[in-house]
């Protein structure tokens, strides 16, 4: 069993930053973050292996997000630029056990005013 504990969600204006961060209990295979905008279904936003070296993004965030891990505290961090107020949603953390079991992390809410 994983927990999650997610943070760093809020309000900013449009054009602004926010960087959100996912806490592991344990080792993971991969993890990656999800959203849910208001009346839509969760979609991938970011992904990234454990080792760091591989990621990928959904395409209206490639450029303006950067996904990192520190795998030495399980932890990892999505870097949010340039945000605009389709990128308004919950923002959960996904990751995969090295079981390859799947874990959700509580949401956490990311709202951009314009």
């Amino acid at each position: 069993q994983v927990q999650l504990v997610e943070s760093g969600g809020g309000l900013v204006q449009v054009g602004g930053s926010l960087r959100l961060s996912c806490a592991a209990s344990g080792r993971t295979f991969s993890m990656g973050w999800f959203r849910q905008g208001p009346g839509k279904g969760r979609v991938f936003v970011a992904g990234i292996s454990r080792s760091g070296d591989l990621t990928n993004y959904e395409a209206s965030v490639k450029g303006r997000f950067t996904i990192s891990a520190d795998n030495r505290k399980n932890t990892i961090y999505l870097q949010m630029n340039s945000l605009k107020p389709e990128d308004t949603a919950v923002y959960y953390c996904k990751v995969t056990s090295l079981s390859r079991d799947d874990y959700w992390g509580q949401g956490t809410q990311v709202t951009v005013s314009s």
